[in-house]
């Protein structure tokens, strides 16, 4: 056989054997999700819905995370969450689910985290 025809062969099925479970899609990623909210070495249980670029969610602790609703999009990675609830101004705002987070997608486990090292271990319901 052909050396070019081998090497040819041999990249469709690493491609074809390639496990796309890992990629985040919109249809894979939506659903109900359970974890836990980590900021150092506090922690809360959280629960959070992903609908058709639409989010959802609520926090053991009242803002801590700071969790409401808004829409979310994505990215290659990453997932960005835009807030769309009104806020008081006693607590640390850093804590709203906005902005632009990494992801990383595994079976039914769905981690997210900041830039800042708050991270979100979500399992899909």
């Amino acid at each position: 056989m052909h050396p070019k025809t081998l090497f040819l062969i041999i990249l469709a099925l690493t491609i074809l054997g390639c496990n796309t479970a890992d990629e985040i899609t919109p249809k894979n990623v939506a659903g109900d999700y359970t974890g836990v909210f980590q900021r150092g070495q506090n922690t809360s249980n959280v629960t959070l819905t992903l609908q058709d670029g639409n989010w959802s969610g609520e926090s053991e602790f009242e803002k801590f995370p700071a969790l409401c609703s808004g829409t979310y999009t994505l990215s290659d990675d990453n997932i960005t969450f835009v807030n769309a609830c009104i806020w008081t101004a006693e607590f640390d705002w850093s804590l709203i689910l906005s902005g632009q987070w990494k992801c990383k997608w595994k079976d039914n486990s769905l981690v997210i985290t900041y830039t800042n090292g708050d991270q979100y271990t979500l399992t899909k319901q």
